[in-house]
């Protein structure tokens, strides 16, 4: 047939010696270049560029020309594209071909941690800072693959290594089956980073904390090497030297990785390309503030199976609605003005490579959002925009040939050529699908051509659109069609071959009388607005709520004007305990308190028989986190838990129905010195930095006992210092006294004299021992793990030693034997009510403590630590009223207006005072009773929780479950495809928690 002889021709004027310049030549060569004219294609050059019909020359690999009036040589190979459709090569920008894979790393049974770099070179001291490694130096062509990606049209790729969170730098590829030495674009064509551990078993970091931090130490201690000829570090000096590079992130663990990355960026003025989850429609307004250019994946989730309806209550909601509008995202995301490219990588087959991005078309993308989002947008990325991406004199001859428009159509990839050689794709009967005006003789008819599973197939209507099944084979060049026409036995027989995209020849009627034949393609693509109508009809999506989680709401809350009439109003200041009072809130604060107060314009709810309290404030909480311990070193004050922060968790919503609306969010216990807290309030539906309360004082987590020295974990781990209470008490020492020399260093540095300043190298920054001199500057306050007294008497010591106060002993089961040295020392306590038993340093627990430490002069709160618990605290409160005869207004004080005051935050919230914020919490009973609900929670005068919206949104999840259930049983009625459903396991973190060799999230919750 004439394609398939042109192609032929192509290869076999392809295969040459290719005898590079530098290369010693060692047999007879054949230099010349053979020119092409490729004419009556439907060329799109560039996005939103058409040429048709147009013409492609190309000579050499490059392209010499394109237009629809290009003058073609006279030495021409000329070849016939008539009714073809000709793109630009496309790109697939987040690949590892060509290169080794990472080994996965598992720790044996009984082999210790690994705490430093084993690499035996001049590198950095941390192995998964690959910064020194050069993929290029790994690099070979591996044709098998370079088939399967050009069978979906991709013609060019970037190539890392995904290992370790900075990877190093990756090479920019044609996917050619030539040497590497013409297949390389650029062999350094971006640095890249990820939020993931590499294949070493060194153990720092192992959670988001710690790799956020390694990152930022990075950067600083880069600067910091810049000239300095002291030592030879290869992985600053290789830091350095890509400064200038693409820097690629990856955060595709979910949408909020994302801005976490990018928050790194700004912190160092680098705008990172970031791999995304394709997920990002739901925080779009973020995402776009970031005005960062996305890498995205085209993995849209298949339907669910829930015809099993037990099965189905394992799908969240979360995992409905993500299966529904993740094909949309990318239409989103354009409409926002967000600029992103598209990669196969996280698919499960390349097959899937068009068919995803004809979905996402589908759902709303411009076509040729969707042509730029795989060529000249990662093309740019690449910064290899002036060799490939369109197709334009001078570029490389990467282009894609299909039988119809890929996009909108039915078009299938029939050829890919890759530096001006010919790769064949489809099988050899591809070409020929289609549809045709068939004329055999004097009778019509309506052809269509078929292949599947390398078989042609082919069917017939006639004017009476009586469907006749036909025969078809195809030898060579040569095509036999029959079929009996309606109401005969006897076939018809035609015999012929292809001209240029239509059929054409002879045959013979059951009669024996000789005809000619021909056919026609009719393909017809629908008009642009049609399609664009087809797809609105098509496109049937929900809302995004905000969380993307069940009780999430697709409106976010109003700071509203309300009175409260004629309530209990609990103020936990001088004002005490108001019967029948009014209380305004206004602006997101507290703005009057009395009686008969007059507010017409005002919402108001009637609060007779009702109780108003501060909202519940939880010193001591891991909800709200995807990781709570660095527990790889001995000191990680340079970490921070608001790089953790997860706003999707259910557990705020929870809170917020117990009357909780502000936490301290801390590292867990695994360290002597932990990380830095977050300070939140529980604003339900924010993003991440929507629950930090700005302008709070800064926290850490300091910790005792167990859990630190390690008695509780298996002997192969305790390698670690230290292994005593003793070691404890020294770490605490080393730290403090570093962190002073570390001053002193600064110190000396700053009082030079501006002459010899300039001539002077600063000292290196440390953000450990920032960190530490925040404290001893009390600029930051400890928070610290605590359960014997003799370890508690001994923080004590050590903070007077260096002139500070710790602020909150938190847990201090044994705080009622030193509660005089606490008060005298100006410590807190925030405990538990009842713990006890659950290991051996609580033995001595007694419910008493909280009311003793109290009554020796120690703001005393009753924190949670525990997502579940902190659900009832107001009752958890009320057992030292059983206990010890707690006064209520104390035991309230506990989870209010104390824990404001050892978080520094009782100048704003923790009482009803008129300037407060307004974090209220209005109970259907008494607030110590356990029968009391919140009948209505605010955070800074916004109502986030009520137990009549709780009741809607109940109702609204069940009919959403209801629809998405049954638009996922019609996918499956209808022969599309299916998944089984995993349930989501989302973890209640704790202080002991540890994870190593993985990074563990949840990122779709449990309901």
């Amino acid at each position: 047939m004439y394609r398939f002889t042109i192609y032929l021709l192509c290869a076999f004027v392809s295969l040459k010696l290719v005898a590079q310049e530098t290369f010693l030549i060692n047999s007879t060569t054949d230099s010349r270049e053979t020119t092409y004219a490729f004419i009556n294609a439907t060329i799109i050059p560039a996005p939103g560029q058409i040429l048709q019909p147009g013409v492609l020359i190309i000579k050499g690999g490059k392209i010499l020309s394109v237009g629809e009036k290009a003058v073609i040589p006279a030495e021409a190979i000329r070849i016939d594209l008539k009714g073809k459709f000709l793109y630009p090569g496309f790109v697939d920008p987040y690949t590892s071909y060509g290169l080794p894979e990472v080994s996965k790393v598992s720790r044996r049974s009984g082999e210790t941690p690994q705490f430093e770099n084993r690499i035996p070179q001049a590198v950095g001291w941390n192995e998964h800072n690959q910064s020194q490694y050069d993929a290029i130096g790994e690099f070979r062509m591996e044709e098998s693959k370079a088939q399967e990606y050009r069978k979906s049209g991709i013609t060019s790729v970037l190539s890392f290594k995904p290992n370790g969170v900075i990877r190093g730098t990756s090479v920019a590829v044609n996917l050619t089956n030539g040497p590497v030495q013409e297949a390389v674009l650029k062999d350094k064509a971006a640095r890249h980073f990820a939020f993931k551990r590499g294949a070493s078993k060194q153990i720092y970091p192992n959670s988001i904390m710690g790799m956020v931090a390694l990152i930022r130490q990075t950067y600083l201690d880069a600067a910091w090497y810049e000239g300095n000829n002291d030592q030879t570090n290869l992985t600053l000096q290789a830091f350095n030297e890509t400064q200038g590079l693409p820097q690629i992130f990856e955060a595709n663990s979910n949408k909020l990785r994302l801005l976490v990355a990018d928050k790194v960026g700004d912190e160092f003025g680098q705008q990172y390309i970031i791999k995304g989850n394709g997920d990002e429609y739901q925080r779009i307004d973020e995402v776009a503030a970031t005005k960062a250019t996305l890498i995205l994946p085209l993995n849209f989730p298949d339907a669910y199976d829930v015809e099993d309806p037990l099965e189905a209550m394992d799908i969240s909601l979360a995992m409905m609605k993500h299966w529904e509008m993740a094909p949309a995202n990318p239409a989103r995301l354009a409409e926002a003005g967000i600029r992103f490219a598209f990669t196969g990588s996280d698919l499960k087959k390349s097959t899937e490579y068009l068919p995803k991005i004809r979905e996402a078309i589908n759902h709303g993308l411009a076509t040729s959002q969707a042509l730029a989002a795989i060529t000249t947008n990662p093309a740019e990325m690449m910064g290899v925009q002036e060799s490939i991406g369109t197709l334009a004199a001078g570029k490389f001859a990467n282009f894609v040939i299909s039988s119809d428009d890929l996009f909108e159509g039915e078009g299938k990839i029939q050829e890919v050529w890759v530096a001006g050689k010919p790769y064949k794709v489809s099988n050899e009967y591809a070409e020929l699908e289609g549809k045709y005006d068939l004329t055999a003789g004097r009778e019509s008819y309506n052809l269509a051509i078929k292949s599947q599973s390398g078989k042609l197939g082919a069917s017939l209507q006639s004017s009476d659109s009586t469907i006749i099944n036909a025969k078809i084979s195809v030898t060579g060049s040569r095509l036999v069609l029959s079929f009996a026409p309606k109401g005969q036995s006897e076939e018809i027989r035609l015999s012929g071959w292809v001209n240029q995209s239509d059929l054409e020849g002879i045959g013979e009627l059951p009669d024996g009388t000789s005809i000619s034949w021909r056919a026609v393609r009719s393909d017809a693509l629908l008009a642009a607005d049609e399609r664009a109508t087809k797809r609105e009809e098509e496109i049937d999506l929900g809302e995004v709520i905000y969380p993307f989680i069940a009780f999430g709401s697709s409106k976010k809350p109003e700071s509203e004007k309300i009175l409260f009439k004629s309530t209990t109003v609990w103020t936990m200041d001088d004002q005490g305990l108001l019967e029948e009072t009014d209380v305004l809130v206004e602006g997101g604060k507290i703005r009057q308190i009395g009686n008969n107060l007059d507010a017409s314009d005002a919402r108001i709810i009637d609060g007779r028989g009702l109780h108003l309290t501060p909202g519940i404030v939880d010193e001591h909480s891991h909800a709200a986190l995807s990781g709570v311990n660095e527990a790889s070193q001995t000191i990680v004050p340079e970490v921070r838990m608001t790089d953790a922060i997860d706003s999707e968790d259910i557990d705020i919503y929870r809170q917020l129905a117990g009357g909780v609306t502000t936490a301290q969010l801390l590292h867990g216990s695994a360290n002597p010195i932990g990380g830095q807290s977050a300070l939140v309030k529980f604003r339900w539906g924010e993003d991440p930095a929507g629950l930090v309360i700005q302008g709070s004082d800064g926290f850490i987590k300091f910790a005792l006992g167990e859990n630190v020295k390690q008695s509780n974990r298996p002997s192969e781990w305790v390698n670690r210092f230290p292994q005593t209470r003793m070691g404890v008490e020294q770490a605490f020492v080393d730290a403090f006294t570093r962190a002073l020399d570390y001053q002193k260093k600064w110190d000396a540095y700053n009082t030079l004299p501006r002459s010899q300043k300039s001539s002077t190298k600063a000292p290196r920054r440390d953000l450990q021992m920032e960190s530490m001199l925040e404290i001893i500057n009390k600029e930051r306050f400890i928070s610290c793990h605590s359960y014997v007294q003799s370890e508690i008497n001994m923080l004590m010591k050590v903070a007077e030693r260096f002139n500070f106060t710790v602020n909150t002993f938190t847990h201090i089961l044994e705080g009622y034997k030193v509660a005089d040295k606490m008060a005298a020392h100006g410590a807190g306590g925030s405990t538990f009510s009842d713990w006890w038993a659950y290991k051996y340093e609580v033995k001595d627990a007694i419910p008493y403590n909280a009311v003793l430490m109290t009554q020796a002069g120690v703001v005393s709160a009753i924190n949670s630590d525990d997502s579940e618990m902190a659900r009832r605290l107001n009752q958890e409160a009320a057992k030292s009223i059983k206990y010890g005869n707690m006064t209520e207004w104390e035991a309230m004080k506990m989870v209010t207006i104390n824990p404001a005051k050892l978080l520094h935050l009782d100048r704003r919230m923790g009482s009803i005072t008129v300037g407060k914020d307004a974090d209220l919490v209005l109970w259907t009973d008494h607030p110590l009773s356990i029968y009391a609900k919140a009948n209505m929670t605010l955070v800074d005068g916004k109502v986030y929780y009520s137990l009549q919206s709780d009741l809607e949104r109940r109702e609204g999840i069940k009919k959403e479950r209801a629809r998405l259930i049954a638009k996922m049983r019609a996918v499956k009625t209808s022969g599309g495809k299916t998944q089984k459903g995993k349930k989501p396991e989302k973890h209640d973190w704790h202080c002991d928690d540890v994870l190593f060799d993985s990074f563990s999230e949840h990122s779709l919750n449990e309901e």
